[in-house]
């Protein structure tokens, strides 16, 4: 018995496993603070609990500070957790606390959001 669509399979099957050996990582650390893939700044709210698998920042708050998405399957990775939004939609962690971006950082490795109005931090 000939199955013609084995090599196409084969193939497919590499490459999935290729992409996953390739992924970038949730974050990592450049100029002494954590930053995503692109090089931005990374930020945790005081608001936010460790552990509590919630984002205390929604409405106007996550316009100005977006929430760092997970993938629907994204798995825990080290120090890194998933959480899930209010609106249904996932987001990474750190420590147990929601990762954001701040929408005035403009380049990779600003910071400007850093110690906004005393509740908002890099992390170093």
């Amino acid at each position: 018995m000939k199955f013609p669509y084995l090599p196409v399979l084969a193939f497919s099957f590499a490459a999935a496993l290729t992409s996953l050996a390739q992924a970038e990582p949730v974050a990592k650390m450049a100029g002494g603070m954590l930053v995503n893939a692109s090089g931005m700044t990374l930020y945790t709210f005081d608001k936010d609990v460790a552990g509590s698998n919630k984002s205390m920042c929604n409405g106007p708050c996550i316009e100005l500070w977006p929430a760092v998405s997970a993938s629907a399957d994204a798995k825990p990775e080290g120090d890194f957790t998933v959480i899930t939004r209010d609106d249904g939609s996932k987001q990474w962690a750190h420590k147990g606390k929601p990762l954001y971006t701040y929408a005035a950082d403009k380049k990779a490795g600003d910071a400007t959001g850093d110690n906004f109005k005393g509740v908002w931090h890099v992390i170093k």
